[in-house]
């Protein structure tokens, strides 16, 4: 399922324009992305909860030219499924 896919589930479902489905869409991804980048973790209760972690630099290699390379630290979303949507998959 793509955004399209989600927003066009939301108007189906609760009979709403899709350009209102839209905008509640946006609005939680907004805010979930916001909250991240405030350091913030996000948890849906029922589905999992989303975080930041953060990596160290080290050094990498090229593989083509076997050359040293900087790998500079960095950021990343971490999403961990919470027990209930856990259990619905695994019956």
């Amino acid at each position: 399922m793509n955004k399209s896919e989600l927003v066009r589930a939301l108007a189906e479902e609760h009979e709403l324009p899709v350009e209102d489905a839209t905008t509640v869409v946006n609005t939680f991804f907004d805010c979930v992305r916001d909250a991240l980048l405030e350091g913030d973790r996000v948890e849906i209760r029922g589905f999992g909860s989303f975080k930041i972690k953060g990596y160290r630099g080290y050094k990498g290699r090229n593989p083509k030219t076997g050359d040293s390379v900087a790998v500079p630290p960095k950021r990343l979303p971490v999403f961990r499924a919470g027990k209930e949507l856990k259990d619905i998959l695994n019956p």
